[in-house]
């Protein structure tokens, strides 16, 4: 059984009009991607059971900005580009395999390697107390792990083709340690006045409803 959860990509680009009380009018710009692809491939143990391996790929950005109306220079910028990779396995059972509806279950963990970039600047004030901050920064030790239980249906398009349809419940948990620099100029006359490094390690689970399609292609014995 040849499969895929069908590959999913968002490209989004959008603007906000923001009123900020201590620097007036300010406009922002959005834009982000996410282009994220599961292919699989599984064994039937029996007539009824698949067991098989995954490939999982998410990669996504984010890209704001912040300019003042008037005058339409540009004071903040963050770019966040991440990337999770791993592998993982699943066991699914159709209990009956007599008609073009195929109802199964099926149990699945995942886990991989996440990484994590951030960039950007801010310039704020006027005069003797204005100052510009440049920030970089990026994770190290990134790990995700998740698993599911799924209830779905395998609609039959051919003697060998189906579309999954699913939902289920799934469990998940991503760790990292995030190292953030900081260079800030007060005064914005070109010295680094302040050199600030910053170290956040962050743990974080989290409980979800998951939907999904997918596309199997099974293929017979000679």
């Amino acid at each position: 059984m040849v499969g895929v959860s069908i590959a999913s990509a968002l490209i989004n680009s959008g603007t906000a009009d923001q009123t900020v009380t201590s620097i007036g009018s300010v406009t922002s710009k959005v834009n982000t991607y996410s282009v994220s692809i599961s292919p699989s491939l599984g064994w039937f143990i029996s007539d009824k059971t698949v067991a098989g391996a995954a490939i999982n790929i998410d990669a996504n950005g984010d890209k704001r900005t912040y300019s003042l109306v008037t005058g339409g220079n540009t004071f903040q910028k963050d770019q966040i580009n991440g990337l999770n990779a791993g592998l993982g396995a699943f066991v699914r059972n159709y209990f009956s395999t007599t008609s073009s509806f195929l109802p199964f279950g099926q149990i699945n963990i995942n886990g991989g390697m996440s990484s994590l970039k951030r960039e950007g600047f801010v310039y704020l004030g006027s005069g003797g107390s204005a100052y510009n901050e440049k920030y970089d920064g990026k994770s190290t030790g990134g790990f995700f792990f998740d698993a599911g239980i799924n209830a779905g249906l395998t609609k039959m398009m051919g003697e060998n083709t189906g579309l999954d349809f699913f939902i289920g419940y799934v469990y998940s948990y991503n760790k990292d340690t995030f190292k953030r620099t900081s260079l800030r100029d007060n005064g914005n006359d070109g010295t680094i006045d302040e050199t600030k490094i910053n170290e956040t390690t962050t743990k974080f689970t989290n409980h979800g409803v998951q939907f999904g399609i997918g596309f199997q292609v099974f293929l017979r014995n000679k």
